[in-house]
């Protein structure tokens, strides 16, 4: 018996002794009768599916099919297509996007667990979804479909929070709910004190929250009449050469603003268009701060969240397959994302728990190509079943099993 995904049976393997089927069937309401399936037996293979490089509920047929890799997982009984969009209905309006949100916590408690971080950067960012749903919205960007809010943790990349939201949803509302969701989705003794996030965050009543909660934050300002009035009133010899531009600061505050922050500011040239005749041209960037360290360190830092948040969405629509939703309903599609984000969070956790430090920046791509996409063959002898793979990856397997056992008895 061969099975084309064995490296895929090492994730597997991690998921089960993380307790994720178990916690997937305590938290998730069950079928409605004997006869129906159960949470686990739907969202463990869309994991798998996920990880191996599936995009659409149909490619969870090459789970199906994989005689192998069932025989070694608890793959025992799995859903049809057909069967898996029903419950993603079902689960949109009883209680199974917030019984995911309560095993995504659960993974992040695991995770998070024995490591000696106690403090974290938040970085949250909204990301467009393209849909031609007929109930999809139009979003800002000119088309339709969905504008999810996601909140990574920079230290590892984790995913600490997510909200499906309406294509019309915008990117700045309900940013200090989101904020707070995070917050509480965090593990006991485990808390969020920095925060980074784009000017759809530059609110008066977020940065009152980072203030009073001794959060330390840098959020990308918006140019408004109040901001240039305060950059044009900074002095020429206030400002400083930095990376083919200028840079220095000033203090704001806004109407509803506790009190006053540092303003960051950034100016360089700018050539509005390849023949406009105006020259002198300059474009500013600002960054609000509560920082204490110098303005270069404070952009270098803000600039961060390209890695931490930016390329982790991208990392999460295109490598995970969320940059295509499978249903019509609402409700239906952010149980399916949130799905993504549990399969993204498992898959990284289990690069950074069972492989060695030179794979923890590899792309889910590239693990599909090294590892998950090996061939092995099933062996019975005797009771026992047994995983027969190449002898170069032999020494890679029985290592990356071991810390797997390690990790599921810590």
């Amino acid at each position: 018996m061969i099975t084309p995904h064995a490296g895929l049976a090492l994730l597997g393997e991690f998921a089960v002794g993380l307790g994720l089927n178990k916690a997937l069937d305590r938290h998730i309401p069950g079928p409605g009768s004997g006869a129906g399936y159960l949470a686990s037996e739907h969202v463990f293979p869309l994991v798998l599916m996920l990880n191996g490089g599936g995009r659409t509920l149909e490619d969870s047929r090459e789970i199906r099919s994989d005689t192998g890799l069932r025989e070694i997982l608890p793959l025992k009984k799995i859903p049809s297509t057909d069967a898996m969009g029903d419950w993603l209905r079902r689960s949109g309006t009883n209680g199974g996007l917030e019984g995911l949100g309560a095993v995504n916590r659960r993974m992040l408690k695991r995770a998070l667990k024995n490591g000696k971080e106690k403090e974290f950067t938040l970085d949250i960012d909204a990301t467009g979804i393209e849909s031609e749903k007929e109930a999809a919205k139009m979003t800002y960007k000119g088309y339709t479909g969905y504008m999810p809010m996601v909140g990574h943790l920079a230290e590892n990349g984790l995913v600490v929070g997510d909200e499906f939201r309406e294509g019309n949803d915008s990117p700045v509302a309900r940013n200090l709910e989101f904020l707070k969701y995070c917050e509480r989705q965090m593990p006991k003794g485990k808390k969020i004190k920095a925060f980074r996030a784009d000017s759809a965050a530059y609110q008066a009543d977020v940065i009152n929250y980072c203030h009073d909660h001794g959060t330390a934050y840098a959020i990308g300002g918006d140019l408004d009449e109040a901001v240039k009035k305060v950059t044009s009133a900074i002095k020429a010899d206030e400002w400083h050469p930095y990376q083919n531009g200028f840079i220095s600061e000033t203090v704001h505050c806004m109407n509803k603003t506790k009190e006053a922050f540092r303003l960051v500011v950034i100016r360089r040239p700018f050539q509005g268009s390849l023949f406009d005749s105006e020259e002198g041209l300059e474009k500013y960037t600002v960054i609000a701060t509560n920082r204490h360290e110098s303005a270069e360190e404070v952009v270098k830092w803000y600039n961060q969240r390209g890695e931490s948040s930016e390329n982790r969405i991208k990392e999460l629509k295109i490598g995970f397959g969320m940059e295509r939703m499978p249903c019509g309903q609402f409700e239906a599609n952010a149980v399916f994302f949130r799905i993504g984000v549990l399969a993204y969070n498992i898959g990284r956790l289990f690069i950074l728990v069972t492989l060695d430090e030179s794979w923890h920046r590899h792309q889910v791509q590239t693990l599909r190509w090294k590892l998950y996409g090996t061939a092995g063959k099933i062996v019975f002898h005797g009771r026992a079943v047994y995983l027969k793979v190449s002898l170069s990856l032999q020494n890679l397997f029985a290592q990356v099993r071991l810390r797997s056992w390690e990790f599921a008895n810590t």
